[in-house]
């Protein structure tokens, strides 16, 4: 596993300097869980200087209609014009980072939203419940809480938003099955 810039992740332990005000209950430097490095074709997101270009104040959860696999070729084809910071997939809950935090990836079908946010892909499908499960609720979770932190982003549903939510989105994930009430409650420690 590689570290980023900034912060140490190795060992899956994310380290700031706290200077930040307490919100929604997400612990202050929440611990990044591990994450493995594979990145997305660099022709499917911009290099940036987040948070000094942009801040970033959303998190968006995505769900794949793929399985981890397909969605990594896609990442990965310089022809898909399409990324995401993160994806994590069902069976066990493991975590690949395609795009660093600092860059912008193309994931939210909103250029506004692209610069100011955190794409989180799920393995599955939004008609399929099955996909959804515990291992990948709570890798998530422990995942949105660190950018949480890191970010100094309120973990609230107004900041935890799913991709049907982005102005002018045309999806509709995470669907009706992916709930709300339990993801907000693992962010925050419930």
């Amino acid at each position: 596993m590689k570290c980023q810039g900034g912060l140490s992740l190795c060992g899956g332990v994310g380290v700031l300097a706290d200077r930040r005000p307490h919100r929604s209950h997400v612990p202050m430097t929440a611990p990044y869980p591990p994450t493995h490095w594979i990145p997305a074709n660099r022709a499917n997101y911009t290099v940036s200087n987040r948070p000094r270009a942009y801040p970033v104040e959303f998190v968006v959860v995505h769900v794949t209609q793929e399985t981890f696999q397909d969605a990594r070729r896609i990442f990965q084809d310089s022809r898909s014009k399409v990324s995401a910071h993160y994806m994590v997939a069902s069976a066990d809950g493991y975590i690949a980072q395609f795009v660093r935090e600092k860059d912008i990836a193309w994931h939210a079908g909103n250029w506004d939203y692209n610069t100011r946010s955190i794409g989180i892909e799920h393995e599955g499908w939004i008609d399929r419940p099955e996909y959804f499960t515990d291992a990948l609720y709570r890798a998530s979770a422990k995942l949105a809480a660190a950018v949480c932190d890191r970010h100094g982003i309120p973990a609230t549903r107004d900041h935890i938003i799913g991709h049907v939510e982005v102005p002018g989105s045309t999806h509709t994930d995470p669907g009706p099955h992916w709930d709300w009430d339990r993801y907000l409650e693992l962010v925050t420690g419930g």
